[in-house]
């Protein structure tokens, strides 16, 4: 696997993961993961940080990994180099210190220029692969923060019927939690699923210049493990670049 390091030191290791590939097994995902790139990258650090077990009662090993992205999400995503440092960013999130930055394109043209998103967030009923901040979710409902912001709107170039559908919306997100998709679900209770989003907006049309979801984690500032700020920064990947200039929105 060939992965961009964005940043390192003795303490972590930023990198920009690419749009398909999945941070850690899960028990049903076959294929390589980004663990797969940690043990052979830092085989040292296959005792770092904290495994999981699954409700089947087997074990997933997860070296160095604080936090993660979805599949189809690319961007900068932080490992842990050691269990001191692991510890020290796992309090960063959880106390939500650490300020996350996504690029999103979403279907339709947003009203306003910015605005927040306050929806608790529980499991579809229709899905058990999806999360819910729409009337009707199930089980235990958790507060979700999402803020927003307009770049730029444009479109007419999606194949759809209607000429309203073709709208689209280019966004700077902002997640005050850290909710399991999270910005994916808030964007579709609002009426914008995010463009390509293969199970929050299925059947949906996508251009074939991105062919997947059109999310990017593009920033993390966070103190690091030595007392110094730290701004990790993942530019946007080739494909999300054609996709702003297919659908004519400006990369700002």
């Amino acid at each position: 696997m060939q992965i961009e390091k964005i940043y390192e030191d003795r303490y972590l290791v930023a990198i920009n993961k690419p749009s398909g590939l999945v941070v850690h097994p899960d028990g049903r995902s076959i294929g390589p993961t980004l663990v797969d790139w940690i043990l052979q990258e830092y085989p040292d650090m296959k005792n770092v940080g904290e495994p999981l077990v699954l409700s089947s009662g087997k074990t997933i090993f997860r070296p160095g990994i604080v936090h993660r992205l979805d599949k189809e999400t690319s961007g900068v995503l932080v490992i842990a180099k050691t269990n001191e440092a692991f510890a020290f960013l796992k309090k960063q999130f959880q106390s939500r210190e650490i300020k996350k930055t996504y690029r999103a394109i979403v279907y339709g043209a947003m009203k306003n220029d910015s605005g927040v998103i306050e929806k608790p967030i529980g499991k579809s009923r229709s899905d058990f692969r999806k999360w819910s901040a729409e009337y009707g979710a199930r089980g235990v409902l958790r507060e979700a923060v999402t803020q927003y912001k307009v770049l730029a709107r444009g479109g007419l170039h999606l194949d759809v019927r209607r000429p309203s559908e073709a709208r689209v919306t280019y966004l700077e997100v902002y997640p005050k939690t850290g909710r399991t998709h999270q910005i994916r679900v808030h964007l579709k209770a609002i009426g914008h699923p995010v463009l390509c989003d293969a199970l929050y907006a299925k059947g949906k049309p996508c251009p074939a210049e991105l062919g997947r979801l059109a999310l990017h984690a593009q920033s993390l500032v966070l103190a690091s493990p030595n007392g110094a700020p730290l701004k990790l920064e993942a530019p946007l990947p080739d494909d999300f670049l054609r996709a702003l200039e297919t659908l004519s929105l400006e990369n700002l």
